[in-house]
């Protein structure tokens, strides 16, 4: 089954707040004929219009396809969440890899979210509000979440993390089904699609060309790489952007074995006026493996995602999906009206870290997702676009740490990632 089409209508936003609230932009044609260009882009999420962008500040041509809208995918429908760090926190990674190259991650993930930040400030309807909650189930992981925030400030010199008790997280949350905490004031939440938006527009002014409804078919390995597009049209380019996410299909096997596609569900309540539980207009998540994240739109409503699913259709009723974990936080809220509900796919790898390869002499793939992608995303495509242009070392120290792949070969993997997932969403449900 297709994911592009599965579960969206062609060439249309999801029913979600961000599309009913997105800034104005234009139609992008599809590509028709062929075209030559520098570099070809699949994929118009952040990482494909980031590389797009600063490709093209490089002097390159950049002929980017889309088989959606922008934003269309992953991109447009997350969280909002510009979190702190990488997906693996810093001991995962010293003990993976070193101090030195935890250090260097360390100092990437702090640069993306700086990059998005600055971005943001030029870009309307980004609405960037600084802090993000991390909220613990139980005493222990309240302990361990102020102990890392200590280490954070001593060995790497970060200080905006600010520890949260039961009293304080429930003052601040306005629920008590929390233990403790930490607030993360050096992070923050956007409008996700129209900084993908605002991204493609930079893109543009820029002198890259975009291309909306433009699905690529086949890529044509060599020099040059050709980009076989629906409707006939052709790209031919010297080098290759592929960071089609979650929805990267059969395009190119090596992705497929260690980028895999998952589906989360998000809504956005009726406004809520002073029935709003945060007392700050902070973002959320708790720490469950199957994480529940929520946050206030500046019109007052309660953005809340929760629940993943492993197959290829969304659930036929999306808001009755989160409205349970939404009822488990705010016993209060469980019968509000819900306003918007969506799903999206997005891409995950074997260790929830970054995925980034060279294919080839000429192609170049990314995947920053795994459920903390809004920053990381964003800067992979800028490291892509300046190796585009030549500057092929600032890409060397993820390229060289490749996540293994998904067990199980192309007809296995996908039934042995449905039956790990659901034995960790099993465990969040019995509590363990």
């Amino acid at each position: 089954m297709d994911l592009i089409t599965a579960n969206d209508r062609p060439g249309e936003y999801p029913p979600s707040w961000y599309a009913a609230t997105r800034v104005p932009a234009p139609d992008r044609p599809p590509l028709s004929g062929d075209v030559r260009a520098d570099l070809c882009v699949i994929g118009g999420g952040y990482t494909g219009l980031a590389a797009a962008l600063f490709a093209a500040r490089r002097g390159l041509s950049v002929v980017l396809v889309e088989a959606g809208r922008t934003g269309f995918g992953a991109s447009g429908r997350n969280g909002g969440q510009v979190g702190t760090g990488q997906r693996l926190d810093q001991d995962d990674l010293e003990r993976r890899f070193g101090n030195e190259t935890a250090r260097r991650l360390w100092a990437m993930a702090e640069d993306a979210k700086a990059l998005v930040r600055d971005l943001c400030a030029g870009m309307p309807g980004t609405d960037w509000r600084p802090g993000i909650v991390s909220a613990c189930r139980t005493a222990a992981e309240a302990r361990d979440a102020r102990g890392y925030a200590a280490r954070l400030a001593r060995d790497y010199g970060y200080d905006r993390i600010e520890p949260l008790d039961r009293a304080d997280i429930a003052a601040l949350l306005g629920t008590d089904v929390h233990a403790g905490g930490v607030v993360d004031r050096g992070a923050g939440h956007i409008h996700p699609l129209n900084f993908a938006l605002g991204l493609a527009a930079a893109a543009e002014a820029a002198g890259a060309r975009l291309h909306e409804n433009t699905r690529a078919l086949r890529i044509g390995r060599g020099t040059p790489v050709t980009v076989d597009c629906a409707g006939g049209a052709r790209v031919t380019a010297d080098r290759l952007v592929f960071a089609a996410g979650g929805y990267h299909g059969d395009l190119l096997p090596e992705v497929g074995a260690r980028v895999m596609p998952i589906n989360n569900f998000i809504v956005a309540t009726e406004p809520l006026g002073d029935r709003m539980p945060l007392a700050e207009p902070v973002a959320a998540h708790d720490s469950r493996f199957v994480v529940n994240y929520w946050r206030p739109t500046p019109d007052g409503r309660l953005l809340f995602g929760g629940g993943e699913t492993y197959g290829y259709r969304f659930p036929a009723d999306i808001a009755a999906q989160v409205r349970r974990p939404l009822a488990r936080v705010y016993p209060r809220l469980e019968h509000i009206r819900i306003d918007h509900a969506w799903g999206g796919t997005l891409a995950i790898t074997t260790t929830r870290g970054p995925y980034m390869q060279r294919i080839g002499g000429n192609i170049l793939a990314a995947s920053l997702c795994s459920g903390h992608g809004v920053a990381l995303s964003t800067l992979a495509g800028r490291m892509l676009g300046e190796a585009a242009a030549g500057d092929g070392a600032v890409i060397d120290l993820l390229t060289a740490r490749l996540p293994p792949p998904f067990p199980g070969g192309r007809l296995l993997r996908w039934p042995i990632l449905v039956l790990a997932m659901s034995w960790f969403a099993l465990r969040d449900r019995l509590g363990l």
